[in-house]
């Protein structure tokens, strides 16, 4: 019932990732699946979220590793969201047995303090074969999730406007972003001689990037420019945020060509702005 209210009212990708964390986490516990939504006690769900957090992750860095505490908090997220839209709708009438026992871990997604500063970006990319390297040269000049990036297909960009149509991203909106001449430049020319079709920024093979493609390449290209432990794709996409936010440019959009929310840039990156603050205050002195 829940998936299908994420279809009508949210994205396919939203009700797909619904499904998928149902089936991983709650229809597979026998007991917890055939227990009728009246009869669900605190004690049953506290033993589930204890289950779930011991459980080894699948995918990600952490792949076969314990829970962060903001991965759990996801987990948790569309299990409970089903739960009341079921009290929403009169399927039960308290929602008294989850109320408490899945409720969010607080301050779970904490800044991510691994920045990597423009010469080790370089150094970055230097390290990494030559198609991994277009793809990380990629993630240095916008604020794009990695997988984003790998989605897009030359048809994305519009060579003759310099704009690229981010469509497919976690925000489950397209967006549309203007390039500056340089900027310009690199995404044209990733374009020569393919199809509309075809990946903007592909393997060497022709094929598109995904986590489990980058995940080795990066990872040697990480040891050999000799970046800082836990130096993930992801990382330029929260460096070059850092560096927007810093820059002084206005939090608003920077949300939108990131494809996230005000309020996530502001938790995650509003520290920097300190600093803007303080330049802006030191030219009122008289």
């Amino acid at each position: 019932r829940y998936v299908k209210h994420l279809r009508t009212h949210k994205t396919d990708r939203a009700a797909d990732d619904a499904d998928a964390r149902f089936k991983n986490y709650v229809l597979n516990n026998q007991k917890l699946a055939s227990t009728e939504l009246t009869k669900l006690t605190p004690l049953q769900l506290e033993a589930w979220r204890k289950a779930l957090k011991e459980l080894p992750t699948r995918s990600g860095g952490r792949r076969g590793g314990l829970r962060s505490e903001s991965t759990l908090n996801r987990d948790m997220t569309c299990f409970r969201a089903a739960l009341n839209l079921a009290f929403l709708d009169g399927l039960v009438t308290s929602d008294f047995a989850w109320r408490s026992k899945l409720r969010p871990i607080k301050n779970a997604d904490r800044r991510r303090e691994l920045y990597l500063d423009r010469a080790q970006r370089l150094r970055f990319i230097e390290k990494a074969p030559s198609d991994l390297a277009a793809f990380l040269r990629g993630l240095c000049q916008l604020p794009l999730r990695p997988g984003a990036l790998a989605k897009l297909t030359v048809g994305d960009y519009d060579k003759r406007l310099k704009v690229l149509r981010v469509g497919q991203d976690k925000a489950g909106k397209d967006r549309r972003i203007r390039m500056p001449d340089v900027t310009a430049a690199f995404f044209e020319e990733a374009t020569k001689d393919k199809l509309p079709t075809a990946p903007l920024l592909a393997r060497a093979d022709g094929k598109a990037w995904n986590k489990d493609a980058w995940k080795g390449p990066v990872k040697h290209a990480v040891a050999a420019a000799k970046l800082p432990d836990g130096t993930t794709a992801y990382t330029l996409r929260h460096s070059v945020i850092s560096d927007l936010v810093h820059d002084g440019l206005d939090l608003l959009t920077v949300a939108q060509i990131s494809g996230t929310s005000v309020a996530m840039i502001e938790r995650h990156y509003g520290h920097l702005r300190s600093e803007v603050a303080a330049t802006a205050l030191a030219k009122l002195a008289l």
